[in-house]
């Protein structure tokens, strides 16, 4: 704070204020070209803000005249200068219109500038970002700015709001309009208001954490999250002037919620009961005892409902009252709801809340997919509207300016013609602004599966910032009616949709979304043009499963009636023989039977936005059970087995936008999206009826889950066959708070089904040369299966106990362990034969294995989870074999001898010759796995995907024929499946380009 009071001071000294006057003399008015004066305007201005003058040097990072190249769409280029660069700063665009300012022609120039201000923008090199500002410039006139804070390629958007981005040059007499032209020249980004409420954003949920986590201690979660959701919106409240203040017993007035906590800190009892009734009476509007007798607003909704019920309102210890305080005297004015949502539903959460001062998810990210999503759609429309606008404007003026000439009657007549006619026009171009707005005010967006509705409340935000642009031109265009008027058309927030399962997120979702709405208003038409009830009951969140309906669920039971269960998946307890944690066999869940299950529905929407839940396949039924797994895979046949969770949500909305009934739906996934088990639902969605229109194949995100850091892949889909905007992660910077501040490389072309432009390795199917000649090795389920050298040998049992490798075997030191191989054996057989080893394994991987959802893991408890019945035949009679990490930083492949086991991590080649491995190690398959392949983790980590890494490449021809090709090590029992795999030849598609060496490959 104390620099921005020093700057403040700077700049209304008496000294810079009769600068400003001496510039405003010079300036104002002037009517001089363009080309002579745009210059000379520019670094007066500067001399103004006390900037040095743009200067040319060899980075080109702040000049006048800043060349740069457009890459048009048809492969051709073509040459541009910025007027005036200021790189990470602003693109500026001067004129020196010959319209008179509030003309239609005016505002028609000043139009165009900006959309070639933004053209210089986009045409930036990506190295260099695209910057945060556009200034537009008429000489002696305006200086207009937008902004654009996420760098993402979205539109500029008039800052900081459409009634006051344009700047009379008479303004720059105010101090603090100079010192906003002085942050952008210096520090662009601490304009964006996300970055100066987030802070306070911060502060506020850690004390409500804090609160909550003491007043847990004496009264039910649910309770303590109503309770102080009451609480921050009775804040914010009387901070935006929603509430009349009240006298304290200083004898000042202050708001009435900030009053009561300090008036009655030391009376719990009281305090309590007048909370109740300031709560009840804001329920009810009117007269208000707890006001001293003042009129409330009735704020109606949900919030304040409830009154007489008990937990309605708590009872403070001091200590407690203190932590509300607190939070009261921030300004709740800078609250941000896009982020605010997910804090305080950690916040009320017990589980979530150490992820309060690590993460949060940045406003920035969700704005790199609404703006695709939702926003760039319609900005390209209202481009094209307000265009015909001012195209029928202009015509409208110059008939306007050519009247006939009347000397006869029959002359009064043409001329009533004439004005006829003019007022048609000018009816017209209104026309044109007006059916756009009705279809800004009656589109709906819906996010199915809202947690705390930070993407709703963005998409909310940047639609106001569009209606305000509307509602001024319409104004501009001489339209007399007031368009904020009460029963006028504009954009509420039952246009915003969602879906939500938590119903504590649920609840927040409401309250965000009216917390942002009453925020917009107020700042745009101040606090007396709230009418009531100020909160209405939309019924907009939906709280529900957004991708499973039933009709009834029930407890699921066995053939006997006896009830079934499962291990919670969080209880553990000591091996009675080991003293190892072992799954807890009390701790159990019921299991659930869904009857009438169906695919669940969901409301119609223009635009589907979002960010579904997290969990991979192999995670759904411990994390939500194997009879809502069961019943979900039922319901949902389109959706492959092996897809995570959130392919549900992507599957559907896919639908939607194939069918014609969703405009464009984006949603986030993990950036396993990339991979073979969910990329087959993301082929299935493309061809001719729709296209990735945006995608980024790996960013950095926040799961609004547990906090967690992980890697997110973000998806466009829009109808129709057409290129679209592929945005890569070039460098990350970590932030104070956890987030990640990103740099974006930018591609246009034909996005595929593995997020990728150019050669569509995606679509290169297998060929039959290379079936069943490899395989990930053996799945374990069961650490006990793994023994160390002394424990083997007191096993004795040398044909069952095999070396073992992993991962970091292959990486780094081996740990030399072996692992317990009794595949082939039933357990009546391994007990006669290997009495030791059968009790070893009972008493180490038995407990675990009974404990698991799936039948024949718990019923073959003995043997491997995955014994990989196809390898060992493939490795039979080999001396070696080929081995790689599935998951790792760098490409390697090894010889492993065949008496050694590989782990599920390792992906085996049943190929033991030294020129295979040389065609795995070579370069060109390097790049070929890189392509083809997958990327995973935190780390983003290059996954070797066999079916695509192997199984689609191209060996080389040997010409000595010394070499067996991989169609010689297939073992007799996988050639006939083989034959019915795809071949070589036309289904390799075209990838014939990757790694610049594969056009002399052919599949063998």
């Amino acid at each position: 704070m104390g620099a921005t009071h020093n700057t403040t001071s700077a700049f209304g000294t008496p000294e810079a204020n009769a600068a400003a006057h001496a510039f405003l003399a010079k300036w104002q008015g002037v009517q001089a070209s363009e080309l002579s004066t745009a210059q000379s305007f520019t670094n007066d201005l500067c001399d103004l803000l006390g900037q040095p003058h743009p200067h040319p040097t060899p980075e080109q990072g702040y000049m006048f005249e800043r060349p740069i190249t457009f890459q048009h769409g048809d492969g051709t280029s073509s040459a541009g200068r910025v007027d005036c660069y200021k790189r990470g700063h602003f693109v500026l665009e001067a004129k020196k219109l010959k319209a008179a300012s509030h003309t239609k022609g005016f505002d028609d120039g000043l139009l165009r500038a900006r959309s070639q201000a933004e053209a210089y923008a986009r045409a930036l090199p990506a190295a260099e970002g695209r910057p945060p500002f556009v200034l537009v410039v008429d000489v002696g006139t305006v200086i207009e700015v937008y902004a654009e804070f996420s760098r993402s390629g979205g539109t500029y958007t008039p800052f900081p709001d459409p009634r006051s981005h344009r700047i009379a040059l008479a303004d720059l007499t105010k101090p603090d309009v100079r010192e906003r032209l002085h942050a952008i020249w210096t520090a662009p980004d601490s304009l964006d208001p996300a970055r100066r409420s987030a802070q306070v954003t911060r502060e506020v949920a850690a004390l409500l954490a804090q609160l909550a986590n003491s007043l847990e201690q004496r009264h039910p979660p649910e309770q303590v999250a109503a309770f102080l959701t009451r609480c921050l919106f009775s804040m914010f409240a009387e901070d935006v002037g929603l509430l009349p203040t009240v006298p304290t017993l200083g004898g000042e007035d202050a708001g009435p919620f900030m009053t009561m906590l300090q008036n009655h800190r030391q009376r719990p009892e009281v305090l309590q009961r007048m909370l109740s009734i300031l709560w009840a009476d804001m329920d009810r509007g009117g007269f208000s005892a707890a006001l001293h007798g003042e009129d409330v607003l009735r704020f109606n909704g949900k919030l304040f409902k409830g009154h007489g019920a008990e937990g309605y309102s708590l009872r403070l210890e001091p200590t407690e009252t203190d932590l509300l305080i607190q939070a009261a005297q921030a300004n709740w004015r800078e609250v941000e709801p896009a982020i605010f949502g997910t804090l305080l539903e950690r916040a009320l959460h017990p589980t979530e809340r150490h992820a309060l001062g690590a993460h949060y998810t940045p406003r920035a990210y969700v704005e790199r997919l609404v703006l695709p999503t939702v926003m760039q759609p319609l900005r390209a429309e209202w481009a094209n509207a307000q265009a015909a606008a001012l195209v029928l404007a202009q015509e409208a003026a110059a008939l306007e300016a050519s009247p006939p000439e009347v000397k006869t009657k029959k002359d009064f007549a043409a001329l009533d013609r004439h004005h006829a006619q003019v007022r048609a026009k000018w009816q017209a171009a209104r026309a044109e602004v007006r059916h756009f707005h009705h279809r800004l005010c009656t589109l709906r967006v819906l996010d199915p599966a809202c947690g705390s509705a930070n993407f709703l409340y963005v998409t909310l935000e940047h639609l106001k910032r569009l209606e305000g642009e509307v509602l001024n031109q319409l104004d501009a265009l001489g339209d007399k009616q007031d368009a904020l008027d009460l029963g006028a058309e504009t954009v509420t927030l039952q246009q915003l949709r969602g879906i939500e399962l938590n119903p504590r997120a649920a609840a927040l979702a409401e309250l965000v979304l009216w917390i942002g709405w009453l925020q917009w208003h107020i700042r745009t038409r101040g606090s007396a043009a709230v009418a009531e009830p100020v909160v209405h009951d939309y019924g907009n969140i939906e709280c529900r499963d957004a991708v499973l309906a039933w009709e009834r669920h029930e407890l699921a039971a066995d053939e006997h009636g006896q009830p079934l269960s499962r291990w919670d998946g969080t209880t553990f307890k000591p091996h009675p023989v080991t003293g190892e944690p072992v799954p807890d066999d009390t701790g159990q869940v019921p299991q659930w039977r869904y009857v009438g299950a169906k695919a669940a529905e969901w409301p119609q929407a223009d635009f589907i936005v979002g960010n579904p839940p997290f969990i991979g396949a192999s995670a759904m039924r411990a994390a939500l059970g194997d009879g809502y797994v069961q019943a979900l895979r039922a319901a949902w046949p389109t959706v492959p087995d092996s897809a995570d969770f959130v392919m549900f949500w992507w599957a559907k909305a896919a639908a939607l936008v194939n069918a014609g009934q969703c405009e464009r739906m984006g949603l986030i996934t993990t950036n396993s999206l990339r991979q073979t088990f969910n990329r087959r639902a993301v082929q299935a969605a493309l061809g001719p009826g729709a296209h990735l229109a945006f995608a980024v194949p790996d960013h950095p995100w926040v799961d609004g889950a547990n906090g967690a850091a992980v890697r997110i892949a973000m998806t466009v889909l829009a109808p129709g066959a057409s290129v679209g905007r592929l945005l890569s992660v070039t460098a990350e910077q970590p932030g104070e708070h956890g987030e990640v501040a990103v740099e974006l490389a930018e591609r246009a072309g034909l996005v595929h089904a593995d997020l990728s432009v150019g050669a569509n390795v995606a679509a290169a199917v297998a060929l039959q040369a290379m079936c069943g000649v490899s395989s990930p090795g053996v799945k374990l389920h069961g650490a006990g299966f793994i023994v160390t050298p002394d424990e083997a040998i007191a096993l004795d049992a040398p044909a069952l106990v095999k070396p073992y490798r992993n991962g970091r075997d292959l990486t780094d030191k081996p740990r030399g362990v072996s692992v317990i191989d009794a595949f082939g054996l039933s357990a009546e057989q391994l007990l006669a034969q290997y009495p030791a080893v059968y009790q070893w394994l009972h008493d180490r991987v038995k407990p675990e294995r009974d404990q698991n959802n799936r039948a024949t893991y718990r019923d073959n408890w003995w043997i491997f989870g995955e014994s990989r019945r196809e390898l060992r035949p493939a490795l039979a009679g080999l001396p070696r074999y080929i081995a790689t990490v599935e998951t790792a930083k760098h490409r390697t492949f090894q010889f492993l001898p065949a008496s050694v086991l590989p782990d599920n991590k390792l992906v085996a080649i049943a190929l033991d010759d030294a020129f295979h491995l040389g065609v795995l190690s070579s370069e060109v398959h390097g790049q070929w796995a890189l392509a083809a392949g997958s990327w995973l983790g935190v780390g983003n980590d290059p996954v070797y995907v066999k079916t695509r890494c192997f199984e689609a490449f191209p060996f080389p021809d040997d010409s000595t024929h010394r070499h067996p090709g991989p169609a010689h090590r297939r073992p007799p029992q996988t050639r006939a499946r083989c034959a019915h795999r795809a071949r070589p030849g036309p289904g390799f598609g075209g990838a014939g380009t990757v790694g610049g060496g594969l056009g002399r490959f052919r599949g063998l």
